[in-house]
């Protein structure tokens, strides 16, 4: 096994911000809700403050701003020489891969499928419609069908008309298409896993979205019958993942060649630090002054969502321990590799929801409940490896 870092940052155990990071989230949505009723048309200005194609607003400015810097810190980290070389290590690479993206896109949607479409959807109500953003280029009259949705005219804007449940159904599939975020990182740790293999898994599947995930995301929306507005997904995957990937990779090298490897490992990373989870908490407030009546109205809606996302965790970390022990891997390889699949890379999810759908949309609502849930969830499976070392030789 390659064990040399490929992403630049030493594992650690939680910080205050990771540690206390579903108190934060729990704190935004409060804020979010709070705003939205306080200033209900401040979020609204906010989020008008748009790119827009052919009359429709397609990027919201302050929404990406957030979301790049989301995402800038996690990429500034990655080590692309070190990848290559990381690569040769065949077994747990390639599971790593075939879950990530031959098991788990396909499991998240036939589960949020059977629990929203099936279980909850009298909960959810069989009738109940989400507003999305109508894909740009699409020149559709109020009235008009696309896919499941009915474009219809919303504050001067054309929108589209979508079963409810089938919203939150596409913000599962951009999760379940997301795999691995830097907190991983922490999780193997916890676990007493091993960092180097860790390092290398993140570092390879953030590479790897580049390619699937665009392509994953919009078959499986299209299967769910959800308008696929594939100049938006494309668009979403160069503004929130080519672009701060490219960003982090020359400001990497330019700040190694001034100022070093010390500087950038002890000065610059720790000013990063709470910056994802800054951007990420504030775009959180932003979206719930939003969705705040909806979740005043109908409390129950993140339970709905959440008990997919939790089932899908578990049994994508249960396949990926297992797989790990019959192929014969050490338990220092296996809990990360079960931990990689497992969690989610929801910045990725939560930028890809809002630029397709809209931030008051139903997809976008249930990217949050991945954040919400993420916390508790991984420090559940960590107790678990721990307990369970004692399987592997």
């Amino acid at each position: 096994m390659e064990d040399r870092i490929c992403i630049t940052k030493e594992a650690k155990g939680l910080g205050f911000f990771e540690k206390y990071l579903t108190v934060w989230v729990i704190l935004s949505i409060l804020a979010g809700i709070g705003l939205g009723k306080v200033a209900p048309d401040f979020a609204k200005a906010l989020d008008g403050m748009a790119i827009s194609v052919g009359g429709a607003p397609v990027v919201s400015i302050p929404i990406a701003i957030c979301l790049f810097f989301m995402m800038y810190p996690i990429m500034v980290k990655i080590d692309f020489a070190e990848v290559v070389k990381a690569g040769k290590s065949i077994r747990p690479v390639g599971l790593t891969l075939f879950i990530n993206w031959a098991v788990k896109p396909f499991t998240m949607y036939a589960i949020a499928v059977f629990f929203l479409g099936k279980i909850f959807i009298h909960f959810i109500g069989p009738d109940a419609v989400d507003l999305v953003r109508l894909p740009f280029g699409l020149n559709l009259e109020p009235g008009a069908t696309y896919g499941l949705g009915t474009v219809v005219l919303e504050n001067g804007v054309r929108m589209l008309s979508v079963p409810l449940w089938r919203s939150y159904l596409a913000g599962c599939i951009l999760l379940g298409i997301a795999p691995c975020t830097a907190m991983v990182l922490v999780w193997g740790y916890l676990a007493r896993g091993n960092d180097g293999h860790t390092l290398v898994m993140v570092a390879i599947n953030s590479l790897t979205m580049l390619f699937l995930y665009g392509p994953l995301g919009g078959f499986l929306l299209g299967v769910g019958r959800i308008p696929v507005p594939w100049q938006a997904l494309a668009l979403s995957i160069a503004v929130y993942v080519a672009l701060p990937l490219a960003a982090g990779y020359i400001s990497r090298k330019m700040i190694l060649r001034t100022k070093g490897e010390a500087w950038f490992r002890e000065k610059f990373l720790h000013f990063l630090t709470p910056v994802t989870i800054a951007a990420l908490l504030i775009t959180l407030v932003l979206l719930f002054s939003f969705k705040g009546e909806v979740i005043v109205a109908n409390p129950l809606t993140i339970l709905w969502i959440a008990i997919p996302l939790f089932l899908q965790t578990v049994l994508i970390f249960g396949l990926g321990y297992w797989l790990s022990k019959k192929l014969g891997l050490s338990y220092q390889d296996a809990a990360p590799s079960a931990m990689v699949g497992a969690s989610n890379h929801f910045e990725v999810a939560i930028a890809t929801a809002t630029m397709l759908f809209g931030l008051s949309s139903g997809a976008a609502l249930a990217t949050v409940v991945g954040v919400l849930i993420e916390v508790p969830v991984m420090l559940m499976l960590v107790r678990f490896c721990l307990k369970t070392e004692k399987w592997f030789a």
